[in-house]
């Protein structure tokens, strides 16, 4: 068993078995349940980097290229850019 102690801000550091033992790294969240028995159980939600995310939804189409897409990205803002707004009417 390990013990850790509140400070005066109400922060616990989490001792470094625990952490290791959890696998936990910077900006892990821990979810706190509280039971009707007055004790806490801690859950762990692991942080997922967008890397970690590339390929889990499938492709609807072929990817132009990044020439292609920011060529597609300043045609359409030069037509919003030439369309006259309110305040020029």
């Amino acid at each position: 068993m390990t013990i850790a102690r509140i400070t005066t801000k109400g922060q616990v550091t989490i001792p470094a078995q625990v952490r290791k033992t959890l696998g936990l790294k910077e900006g892990d969240t821990l979810v706190f349940e509280v039971t009707d028995q007055h004790e806490a159980r801690i859950r762990v939600i692991k942080r997922q980097r967008l890397t970690e995310l590339y390929g889990a939804l499938p492709a609807t189409r072929p990817f132009p290229g990044k020439e292609a897409i920011r060529s597609e990205v300043g045609q359409h803002l030069g037509e919003q850019l030439s369309q006259p707004t309110e305040s020029d009417q």
